[in-house]
């Protein structure tokens, strides 16, 4: 993968890219956080909500996603103390909804190439 320019990186939190496409894939790259980010896009979600969603991942990684997206500034996280006793929500920021065009383009491309080198399979929760 090439740079935009080759003589120029990106330098954003002390930390360097080589092409801006990879500053994207710094927020929104691992296995799970994209998942999220389609979950939060519309509302936000308590954070069981958040798991009966994503039944096959594990809590310690929900968790430890979150707070990465958190930390980058994507997923604003609110704890309600008091009754009900604690809840926790989630939601996007406002830099965390500038993703969305590029959540829905992917999610575009992938729904393509699933009907072109695939298929959709239902699959029915328990």
């Amino acid at each position: 993968m090439g740079t935009d320019n080759d003589n120029e990186w990106y330098r954003i939190n002390e930390k360097l890219y080589p092409c801006a496409t990879s500053i994207t894939m710094g927020y929104i790259g691992g296995k799970w956080k994209m998942v999220i980010l389609f979950h939060l896009k519309e509302q936000t979600r308590r954070y069981n909500e958040l798991r009966k969603l994503m039944p096959v991942v594990t809590e310690r990684t929900l968790s430890l996603q979150l707070k990465q997206l958190e930390e980058d500034g994507v997923v604003r996280r609110v704890v309600y103390t008091g009754k009900p006793p604690l809840r926790v929500e989630y939601s996007l920021t406002d830099f965390g909804k500038t993703l969305i065009p590029v959540l829905d383009a992917l999610a575009g491309w992938g729904r393509l190439v699933a009907k072109e080198r695939g298929e959709v399979v239902r699959i029915s929760k328990g």
